[in-house]
């Protein structure tokens, strides 16, 4: 059993060989995730990297206009400022805090050069990198070819399977931040996923009520991305037989089936 705050918490961080693990034991600093904290701003240089383990993380793009969208959320089972160990000097979007919680971070010099040691790293970074490729993808057609209400019930499924309980702390003004939408058309699509039995709603909170109703909602979209992340957890998985601390069963699937 882990203790309460753990670097072990990250998926990442807690399928690195011993080895690995201990060199980058002392170089993490654990740290507060408050909600709205800036992780970067477009066209800063990476001073850290960072390992959630129970916050949610969001990347924003932003337009010239003032226009925004998300392109990915990132929770325990991945890391923040990936481009940084991909040959990027800095982050072209703005990466900032969707749900409080706490996570670790380490300098990027020093991340970098055990990315370039460590092959277990290495294989868990790049495998990362593909399954945000496929949201980021997954994201792009949702903009393009998606309703509001579908695309909010995607953002709830996204960033409740990060979480531990089944309601996210987020008003209608950030939502549809996130979105790229106006507030009222957050607020349109939250009443018409409340009035199906799918969600609960309250000022600043939405929870989920009826998760299989709010699946088919999301659409294939989520279903696409869900079956991805699942993936990407037995990956970690047949990589952790290593740790007599870690398990497969450990790493089971974070996202809840609707069976």
């Amino acid at each position: 059993m882990l203790p309460p705050q753990s670097p072990k918490q990250n998926q990442i961080l807690a399928a690195l060989p011993l080895s690995s693990y201990t060199r980058l034991l002392p170089l993490l600093e654990h740290v507060p995730m408050p909600a709205g904290q800036v992780i970067y701003d477009p066209g800063l240089p990476f001073k850290y990297v960072y390992f959630p383990t129970n916050s949610v993380v969001a990347r924003l793009y932003e337009t010239a206009s003032g226009a925004c969208t998300q392109t990915g959320i990132i929770g325990n089972e991945g890391l923040v400022g990936i481009s940084a160990l991909l040959g990027g000097e800095n982050y072209p979007a703005r990466v900032l805090v969707l749900s409080t919680g706490k996570g670790y971070r380490i300098k990027t010099s020093f991340v970098r050069d055990e990315f370039e040691l460590g092959d277990e790293l290495r294989q868990f970074v790049l495998r990362f990198a593909h399954s945000l490729m496929v949201q980021t993808e997954q994201v792009a057609v949702s903009n393009r070819y998606h309703t509001v209400d579908q695309q909010l019930s995607y953002l709830l499924l996204m960033s409740l399977d990060r979480l531990p309980g089944d309601e996210l702390h987020i008003t209608h003004e950030q939502a549809g931040i996130m979105l790229g939408v106006r507030r009222e058309s957050v607020t349109v699509a939250a009443h018409k996923l409340q009035a199906a039995g799918a969600i609960r709603c309250r000022r600043g909170h939405l929870a989920v009520a009826d998760r299989q109703q709010l699946e088919a909602s999301a659409g294939e979209q989520y279903e696409v991305v869900r079956k991805e992340y699942e993936c990407l957890a037995a990956f970690y998985a047949s990589h952790a037989v290593h740790s007599s601390e870690l398990s497969p069963a450990r790493f089971k699937r974070f996202f809840q089936s609707a069976e």
